[in-house]
């Protein structure tokens, strides 16, 4: 059934998006950094979107736990949302814990999702005469773990713990994504987790400045679940300066785009089509987006999808799964 719903699709775009049937809109989205594929697509789909008369203001580098918050009470349109993210905010937990379950419910009840995409891969650099050759050598160090109260602090540090480091073995360090290249270069902190597309320009830059090593988890090993993780590998060579032999096992993030209950359907329908029938395009422009057409566009949504959405899956021959109606 997926592989007849891709055919569809693939169909519908070489008819071209016109004859969309939404007004023109204006939007407001929010994402993560532009290095990250979280922030890379949604930079691009703006520019697609622009030809269906849908103008997006995006704002880059945000902490996705907030932007979520904002899309729950109606403040912002539009974001990208980590799966794990929408689930704490349900039940009231991480860094929703203050809400409290039954006002976590409420909020989460106002989010609809458009469609799932994979984002990028975890990758765990050390410098290469580090002396942390393997995850246990940074018992003792510190270790960069994401943006205050996102989502990805969870993730990195089941990551750390699938390596095999203890998780009361190490110093957490927090700080913005923008300001964690930089940080790690002044010595800040010695295992710097980012989340970059493999292949990345910004790792490359930072290999050829001084050697590293990306840390792996052992081969096979599947992200705890509930977390928004798929299983990755940084093949070895992928950087200038990597000293890996190996290839590094790790994770890979899957994100949905979360947009308020009360968009119109037409809005929803069309951000849908616009993202489906123009997946595999971007993948061609940027092979560090030429794996968002290999993924169903359901996986990693933990959000009940918009009417608009589902309208469009259902059009395209997608069986849409029951609980996410």
């Amino acid at each position: 059934m997926f592989k007849k719903a891709l055919r569809n699709t693939a169909l519908a775009a070489s008819m071209g998006l016109s004859a969309l049937g939404v007004q023109a809109a204006d939007i407001a989205m929010e994402a993560a950094t532009a290095a990250s594929v979280v922030g890379l697509m949604p930079q691009t789909m703006a520019s697609y979107l622009s030809k269906a008369d849908v103008n997006v203001q995006l704002a880059m580098g945000q902490t996705l736990t907030k932007s979520l918050l904002k899309v729950s009470t109606g403040k912002l349109d539009s974001a990208v949302i980590p799966p794990g993210a929408y689930s704490a905010l349900k039940a009231g937990k991480g860094p929703y814990a203050k809400m409290g379950a039954e006002k976590g419910a409420a909020a989460a009840a106002t989010v609809r999702a458009l469609y799932g995409f994979p984002g990028s891969t975890y990758h765990a650099i050390t410098w290469a005469d580090s002396g942390i050759n393997d995850w246990p050598d940074a018992a003792g160090k510190r270790v960069y773990i994401g943006p205050p109260a996102g989502a990805a602090n969870a993730q990195i540090t089941s990551l750390a713990s699938a390596g095999g480091l203890a998780a009361d073995s190490y110093e957490g360090i927090k700080a913005p994504w923008g300001a964690a290249a930089q940080a790690f270069q002044d010595g800040q902190f010695d295992v710097y987790v980012g989340s970059f597309p493999v292949g990345s320009q910004v790792v490359a830059e930072l290999s050829l400045k001084r050697p590293i090593r990306i840390l792996g988890v052992p081969a096979g090993t599947e992200p705890n679940k509930g977390l928004g993780m798929e299983k990755s590998v940084v093949p070895a060579g992928t950087y200038p300066d990597q000293a890996n032999n190996a290839d590094s096992a790790s994770f890979l993030t899957l994100m949905f785009m979360g947009v308020n209950e009360s968009m119109s359907d037409d809005l929803a329908y069309t951000m849908t089509k616009v993202y489906m029938e123009s997946r595999e395009q971007m993948g061609k422009d940027n092979r560090l987006l030429n794996h968002l057409a290999l993924y169903s566009p359901f996986t990693g949504v933990t959000a009940p999808l918009h009417p608009g959405a589902i309208k469009y899956f259902e059009e395209s021959g997608f069986t849409v799964p029951d609980n996410l109606k």
